[in-house]
């Protein structure tokens, strides 16, 4: 990150040089170093290096589908109550945002089973998700539609991002622990309408709830204080 909080998201190998309009600078200067270290460029500049969060990568990972940003990825963990040791089924794979998010939450002995209806957006997606997590014995990913059915029993969680998740709720009760949360995230409010229509039809699930999360960055400074106008999609669960 640079004095003007531009980011600057790289791979380090060995012999291997940044470049950038602020200078070279040396991969080798950074491998062994500090995390946390200010770097100076053959330009005169500096730099600060840090690991990168799942923010960080998520904001600027390769895209597919539409991501899911962080401020999202949090709600939905803390939400959907997605705990260590949880089996998780998600229903879209997309970029890999949401599962990458999941797998951390669910630790080494939870399960994430992912239903994918497209074939051709795993490649991508699991590149993005071994950058984050390179070791996923725990994610097992199923091509097929989560609308016609899924074959687990007792999941503790089910996290949605399709287009049509009423589809799914019939499927999904029968799968549920009893005491077990779905979670779906949606980007219109009629989609909410008639997801919770048909939530309500069923029957099966209680405590149904919609919320919207926002999120607006501010600049502060000793003489400033002013929202940042940076877009962020909304999100309705």
């Amino acid at each position: 990150m640079d004095r003007k909080s531009r980011r600057y998201l790289l791979t380090l190998g060995e012999a291997e040089t940044f470049h950038s309009h602020l200078g070279r600078l040396q991969h080798d200067q950074l491998i062994g170093s500090s995390v946390g270290g200010w770097y100076r460029t053959d330009r005169g500049h500096v730099l600060l290096a840090v690991r990168p969060t799942l923010g960080d990568y998520v904001r600027q990972m390769p895209r597919g589908p539409q991501i899911i940003y962080q401020k999202d990825l949090g709600n939905i963990v803390s939400f959907a109550d997605i705990f260590p040791g949880a089996t998780v089924i998600e229903g879209g794979l997309g970029s890999g945002a949401l599962t990458s998010a999941l797998l951390r939450a669910v630790g080494r002995e939870g399960r994430v089973i992912t239903y994918e209806i497209d074939e051709s957006v795993l490649p991508k997606a699991m590149r993005n998700i071994h950058r984050v997590i390179p070791d996923t014995p725990n994610l097992e990913v199923k091509i097929g539609n989560i609308y016609d059915g899924i074959e687990e029993r007792d999941v503790d969680r089910v996290v949605l991002d399709v287009p049509e998740p009423w589809q799914a709720v019939g499927t999904i009760a029968d799968a549920l622990v009893m005491g077990g949360v779905m979670l779906s995230f949606l980007p219109t409010v009629l989609q909410v309408h008639r997801l919770v229509g048909a939530l309500d039809q069923d029957g099966r699930y209680q405590m149904v709830e919609s919320m919207e999360t926002l999120l607006r960055t501010w600049h502060v400074t000793e003489r400033s204080v002013r929202p940042i106008i940076e877009w962020w999609p909304t999100a309705a669960f």
